[in-house]
Order: C-alpha cells, then sequence, then structure tokens
C-alpha cells in the first residue's frame, strides 16, 4: 500500500515524530484551556464574586496559556520542517542510488523528462504531505478529540450535537477522495509531459533553431500546458464542488449548539459561562473539521505522486552481481564470445548465434550496414547488458560472475556520441580515475592529441566547459574522451567510430597515438572509416546480427561475398592499408585522400 510505504520513509525519525506530536498535543491543550478558564471568569463575575485576585489569576492564565501555546507551536513547527527536509533528503537520494543502479536497458525505455519530474515534482508532493500535512492533520484530530471530550464534560447533549455531522462529513471526505486520486495523478502525469518536451528542447535547442522550429516547438509546449491546465481545471472543480461542501458541514453543527446551548442558558440549566466555553470550543473545532477537505486533497496529490515514485524504485535491476561474484582475474585481455543471442526487445533478436574469439593484445574491427549489430556486440563486454543465451568471458571469467565495478574499471570506452560534464577538462580526464594526478592527466592528453588546443584554453587544463561539452568542437570533445579513456590504463579498449568528429588532420594525430597506447591492450574499433580500421589486425563482417566473414582484407575481398559488396559499393573506403605503408602505389595514394564515411 502506497501510504504505508511512505510512512516507512518516516521510520528513522520516529523520535522526532514522536516530540513533534507531544508539542503539538501540547500546544492544543494550552490553548483548549482558554475557553474553559474565559467561562469560570464569566461565571465567577455573574455569581457575584468581587474577588479581583481570581480574575487577575485567570487573566494571567490567559497569558500564559497563549505564550506557551506559541512557545511549542514554534518547535513544533521548527520540528516539523526539519522532519520535511528530512525526508526529502532520503526520498531524494534513495531514487537517484536507485536509478544509479539501474541498466542501460532502463534508460531505453524511459525518457529523461519523466524521471525528472518524478525526482522533482513528485518529490516534492510527497515531503510536503509527510513533513506538513501529516503533522497538521494529527494536530487537527487531537484538537477534534480534547475538544469533544471538554464538550462532553460540560453538556453531553451538545457533544452528541458537534458530532452529528460525522457521518456526513466522512462519507463526503470519501467521494472527495475516491473521485480525485485518478484526476490528480493525471495532472502530475501530464506535468511530466510539460518536463520531459522542456528538457528535449532545451538540450535540442541548437537544431531547433537550425531548422528555425522555434514556432512549431513553442505550439507542441503549449499544447502540452494547456492539457496539464485543462485536467487541473477539472481538479479544482472537484475541489470546488467538495471543498465548500466540507467547511460547510460544520457550521450546521455551531448553529444547532449554540441554539440549543442558548436555550440551556435562558432555562437555566446551562450557565452563560459554560455557554461561553461551548462556544470557544466549537471556534475551536472549526479549522479542524473545515481542513478535512485540504487534507484529502493533499493527501490524495501526495498518493499520485507517491505511486509514480514507487514505479520507478521498484523497478528491478537488470544487471545483478551474483552474490559469489568476484573481482576480474588479471590477464592480458583475452575476449570470447560463445553462441551468443541478444535482443532489446523478446521476439526481436539482435545479434543471433555469435561466435567471436578475440585474443589477448589484438586489435579487430567491426564492420557492417547500420543496425547489424556491431555496437550492441561491444556493449555485451562490460556488461551493459545481459546475453539472452551464450556467454561473453574476458580472461576465462564469464561477465556475469564478475563484480561490475572490476569489469568496467578494465575497459575503457570511446564512443560516437561523446558526453562531457559541466565541470574542468581535468576533471573530465580524470572523471574514471578521480586518483590521477595533474602529470598523469597531462600525459594521457598527449597521447590523445589533445594537450595542444587544452593549453590554448583561457585557463587550460582548469576550463570549465559548458553543459555537455557545447562549448568544445566535436573533435575536442572526442579527443578528451579518448584521453579519459586511456588514463584508466585498461586491458581492453573499445573505439566506437571514435574518429567519427575529427577532420583528416586531427585524425592522423590520433591514429598514430593510437597505435602505441593500443600495443599490448585488446582493442575492438567500430568505424566507418577505412583509414581506422586500417589500425586492425582482423576485420570481421556483421550482417543481420550474424557474424558473416573475418579475416584480412586480402582474405575478404577473396571470400566474402558480403564484403566484396560492401567494399564494391563503397560502405567502406577501398584504401585499406596498413600503416606501414605496404599497400600497393596506387591505394598508398589513395589513402592519402580525405576518407570517406558510410552513409
Amino acid at each position: 500500500m502506497t501510504v504505508r510505504r511512505l510512512f516507512g520513509f518516516l521510520r528513522p525519525y520516529r523520535g522526532q515524530v514522536i516530540v513533534s506530536a507531544l508539542l503539538a498535543i501540547g500546544s492544543q491543550v494550552a490553548v483548549l484551556t482558554i475557553p474553559y478558564l474565559t467561562g469560570r471568569a464569566i461565571d465567577a463575575t455573574r455569581a457575584g464574586h468581587r474577588d479581583r485576585s481570581a480574575l487577575m489569576l485567570d487573566a494571567a492564565l490567559i497569558v500564559a496559556a497563549g505564550g506557551l501555546q506559541g512557545v511549542l507551536m514554534f518547535w513544533r513547527r521548527f520540528l516539523a520542517g526539519r522532519l520535511s527536509l528530512a525526508v526529502e533528503y532520503d526520498l531524494r537520494n534513495a531514487m537517484y542510488r536507485h536509478l544509479q543502479r539501474l541498466s542501460f536497458g532502463f534508460y531505453d525505455r524511459h525518457q529523461t523528462g519523466q524521471l525528472m519530474s518524478r525526482a522533482t515534482v513528485d518529490l516534492q508532493s510527497v515531503r510536503f504531505f509527510l513533513g506538513y500535512g501529516l503533522i497538521f492533520f494529527s494536530q487537527n484530530l487531537i484538537t477534534v478529540v480534547i475538544v469533544i471530550a471538554a464538550l462532553v464534560a460540560i453538556d453531553w447533549q451538545l457533544a452528541l450535537i458537534a458530532i452529528a455531522i460525522s457521518p456526513a462529513m466522512m462519507v463526503a471526505a470519501y467521494r472527495y477522495s475516491r473521485i480525485s486520486h485518478p484526476v490528480l495523478k493525471d495532472v502530475q502525469q501530464r506535468i511530466a509531459d510539460v518536463t520531459t518536451h522542456a528538457e528535449e528542447n532545451i538540450v535540442g535547442v541548437r537544431v531547433v533553431k537550425a531548422f528555425a522550429q522555434e514556432k512549431r516547438e513553442t505550439g507542441r509546449f503549449a499544447a502540452l500546458a494547456q492539457r496539464v491546465f485543462d485536467q487541473a481545471v477539472r481538479a479544482a472543480a472537484i475541489q470546488a464542488r467538495y471543498v465548500p461542501m466540507l467547511q460547510s458541514l460544520p457550521n450546521l453543527a455551531i448553529a444547532a449548539v449554540l441554539l440549543v446551548g442558548g436555550y440551556g442558558v435562558i432555562h437555566g440549566t446551562l450557565t452563560l459561562g459554560s455557554f461561553f466555553a461551548v462556544n470557544g470550543y466549537l471556534l475551536l473545532l472549526v479549522v479542524p473539521l473545515r481542513s478535512v477537505g485540504m487534507w484529502v486533497g493533499q493527501y490524495q496529490r501526495a498518493m499520485a505522486s507517491g505511486e509514480r515514485i514507487f514505479e520507478v524504485l521498484d523497478v528491478d535491476r537488470d544487471i545483478v552481481e551474483r552474490p559469489e561474484a568476484g573481482p576480474l582475474p588479471d590477464g592480458p585481455g583475452h575476449i570470447r564470445l560463445e553462441g551468443v543471442e541478444f535482443g532489446y526487445e523478446p521476439g526481436r533478436p539482435v545479434l543471433r548465434d555469435v561466435d567471436l574469439d578475440v585474443a589477448a593484445g589484438s586489435t579487430v574491427a567491426l564492420i557492417g550496414p547500420t543496425g547489424c549489430g556491431k555496437t550492441t556486440l561491444t556493449a555485451l563486454i562490460p556488461r551493459f547488458y545481459d546475453v539472452g543465451a551464450g556467454r561473453v568471458t574476458v580472461d576465462g571469467a564469464d561477465v556475469r560472475d564478475v563484480k561490475l565495478d572490476s569489469l568496467r574499471a578494465d575497459v575503457g570506452i570511446v564512443s560516437q556520441d561523446t558526453f562531457l560534464f559541466s565541470t574542468t577538462v581535468a576533471e573530465n580526464i580524470a572523471y574514471g580515475t578521480p586518483a590521477a594526478t595533474p602529470e598523469e592527466i597531462v600525459r594521457a592528453a598527449r597521447q590523445a592529441q589533445a594537450h595542444e588546443f587544452i593549453c590554448d584554453l583561457p585557463d587550460g587544463y582548469e576550463t570549465r566547459v559548458g553543459e555537455r561539452g557545447l562549448t568544445l568542437s566535436g573533435g575536442q570533445r572526442q579527443r578528451i574522451a579518448i584521453a579519459r579513456a586511456l588514463l584508466m590504463n585498461p586491458r581492453i579498449l573499445i573505439l566506437d567510430d571514435a574518429t567519427a568528429s575529427v577532420d583528416a588532420t586531427t585524425e592522423a594525430k590520433i591514429k598514430l597515438a593510437l597505435r602505441e597506447v593500443m600495443k599490448g591492450r585488446t582493442t575492438l574499433i567500430i568505424a566507418h572509416r577505412l583509414s581506422t580500421i586500417s589500425l586492425a589486425e582482423r576485420v570481421v563482417v556483421l550482417e543481420a546480427g550474424r557474424i558473416v566473414a573475418q579475416g584480412t582484407h586480402a582474405d575478404l575481398i577473396e571470400a566474402s561475398d558480403v564484403y566484396r559488396q560492401i567494399h564494391s559499393h563503397g560502405l567502406v573506403d577501398r584504401t585499406f592499408v596498413d600503416m606501414d605503408g605496404d599497400a600497393p602505389g596506387a591505394e598508398r595514394r589513395a589513402a592519402a585522400a580525405a576518407p570517406r564515411r558510410l552513409p
């Protein structure tokens, strides 16, 4: 049950909750003594007593009760605010920890804006309810109980009249709760849709402006905002229907009590002081009873938000370490894929019956048409996804039997879609190796041919890059990413079109650096430029998720129809030469030309 699970976040703060409840009780008791003291003073006066000291005492007690109530309320509000912030802190950290543990598959299926909405808007609703709403509800409940007890002590018939409206209020509150819940949950979802659209447009603002689609995107955002508005208006209409009803019902009880109580004063069955006390208690009862509608609305909003939060927290991790998992055993980086099958969705395999042996220290290039499974194959090595059948081993160990941190620390990845954080260049390079020294950072940057342009930045290695590194060129981001991977000194290096965003001159520099860093390190290269693929000792051709050929360029030209077709259609640059200049003269001259890329 959602409410029970939300209350679980209060468990570490049981002491604060109990103290807050005691402060609330004390505060309300202090307030509730005032009508009693007022009534006693009135009765004493009307009885003809002229004891000024008694009147002064009652007045002093009323002032003291008011002062005590103020002090207790201060501490109760302070503790409630602190409790609210503590719950928000715990919820936010729990959600972020869980998001960090989830695998790539989860993020493939969920939009960033939807997750951000749950971590912000929904979390705030839950926090306010647990930190404030619950305490205030408890305080109001205490007030109602004490007031009813006081009314019973004065006149039990008046107490029965005061609580006679309770069944009607309970029915109205239940109906309000039942009708408002799905509407408020839909409001939260529509707010998440707006957040998603805003996040996508802010991140992709350059594309929006490049294609002059500002007006269109503004219209789409307005349409989503209109959906939020329409559903929020519906929720407001429900609130307008039930809240006034819940606030008006107590007035009937007040009128009835005053009528009966006044009749008792006239006929002498109730003293004037008691009548004033009853009136004072009824005034104290109005606020708690009228707040029922507001509290029900707040409760339902919190439950709707809590359900959306638990939808994320309840997602099971796809990639889980086995209890007996150990560190990756020492080794040179031998990779094997045995009978591997994999698909992102059931019934739609991406890789089929893949057998691949990559010798330690060797360099293998993966080529093939778009969507043939090249990147997916490399994603199985660091266990970003689990195979559907077969197994992947590194130095003889099944990756499912290895601790994830140990495995991924020995697999360096440079992808085509380079991501940099909004921090300094040095911190971006050392992201995977936080303990790296400045000298090691500079050495990695030199190897990646990045040192020269970094020194030209305003603050050198301490220059802060913009969000996602967009203040740098694509080639600069690519070289920083290469330096980041090299600094880890991994035994396995995966280059997924890693030179895609650099010009021919920079690519030549990076290739020279890569030839050095790949020595003695197992390397898988996914590339559309043959000049990059030429770094490999062996080429593996994939088609429709299967390995259809593998070998050297000369072997494949002779033996593989698929490779010949790729080669003849220009999907791969025809200048497959090695870096030692052993290619025929015509191919060597062609290699000097600007490389072409796969469409």
